[in-house]
């Protein structure tokens, strides 16, 4: 694998080896065996859009795979006064072993890749967030079993948490069922992509009918990061969508919930139910940890 730009670029296979190596990753960190496929291996990590669990999982996690990492942040770079894309791509490659950017554009993350001759992670952008559904992938197969036939549903915005949930979910077996109100829906390339998966998609403005039997339920904030201004006018247009136990009623009596954090209590989840879940949402943020490592073994480890 060369890069992790988007879920749409792999297949189901593809997929299920990263969550297989990351089991692997995860039981020998706990047994405190030593792993250093990247050893002396430098992992340069761009934040054009701020984070805390990005961050800290990518260093934490080059670190424990003997490698290490170079920070840059638009502030204090020359990517954030203007330098051109291709030639940022073309200087790191010189200096760096890998790239993960943490940006808006995908296509910023895709001309990375074209222009540069070391392999380009998605740390999230506006159109998907890769990492953190590999994660959720991975915590639903820990506590389910397996993910083959499992309904997966969301309940929120169409946004990039939404597009890489629909992608991963159909591609490893699982049937999805999504709910967001009319102006808040997936980009129509993820519907396209849906769409050949017939029956195993469902979209919808009902929270309680896309939740019905669900296994697994996510959400995530309403409101992302850049679009504080339009607090009010989305709170209104998400009115009822809150995971809360009426909702989970309409789920299987074991369903999950996933976070992917940080969480707005009261908004897009209640406070009963982010607390019953707990357990399950910090161990899929714990997991952000080993499926990224599993990411970084797999693209910079060849």
């Amino acid at each position: 694998m060369k890069h992790l730009l988007k879920l749409l670029d792999l297949t189901g296979e593809e997929i299920i080896e990263i969550l297989n190596l990351a089991d692997q990753l995860k039981y020998e960190t706990k047994h405190g065996i030593e792993h250093f496929h990247l050893k002396g291996k430098c992992l340069g990590m761009i934040f054009e859009k701020s984070s805390t669990r990005t961050r800290v999982s990518f260093e934490v996690g080059i670190n424990q795979l003997g490698g290490y990492a170079v920070v840059l942040s638009s502030e204090g770079s020359q990517i954030g006064r203007g330098e051109p894309v291709q030639d940022t791509a073309r200087v790191l490659s010189r200096y760096v072993d890998g790239i993960m950017i943490r940006t808006f554009g995908q296509d910023e993350v895709e001309a990375l890749a074209e222009y540069g001759s070391v392999p380009v992670i998605n740390g999230l952008t506006d159109f998907c967030h890769p990492c953190q559904v590999l994660a959720d992938l991975m915590t639903i197969r820990e506590y389910k079993g397996s993910l083959e036939g499992l309904k997966l549903c969301f309940i929120g915005d169409g946004n990039n948490m939404m597009n890489s949930l629909i992608v991963g979910g159909l591609k490893v077996g699982m049937t999805v069922s999504v709910a967001c109100p009319e102006g808040y829906r997936p980009p129509r390339e993820i519907l396209e992509f849906a769409a050949g998966y017939g029956g195993k998609f469902t979209l919808t403005d009902s929270p309680l009918e896309a939740a019905k039997d669900a296994d697994v339920v996510i959400t995530d904030v309403w409101t992302s990061m850049g679009q504080e201004d339009e607090r009010k006018k989305r709170e209104a247009a998400f009115a009822g969508y809150c995971i809360d136990e009426r909702l989970m009623s309409s789920a299987r009596p074991d369903a999950m919930v996933q976070h992917c954090l940080p969480a707005h209590r009261g908004e897009e989840i209640s406070a009963e139910i982010f607390e019953a879940h707990a357990e399950e949402i910090f161990e899929e943020a714990e997991n952000r940890l080993h499926a990224q490592k599993a990411v970084l073994v797999k693209t910079m480890g060849c």
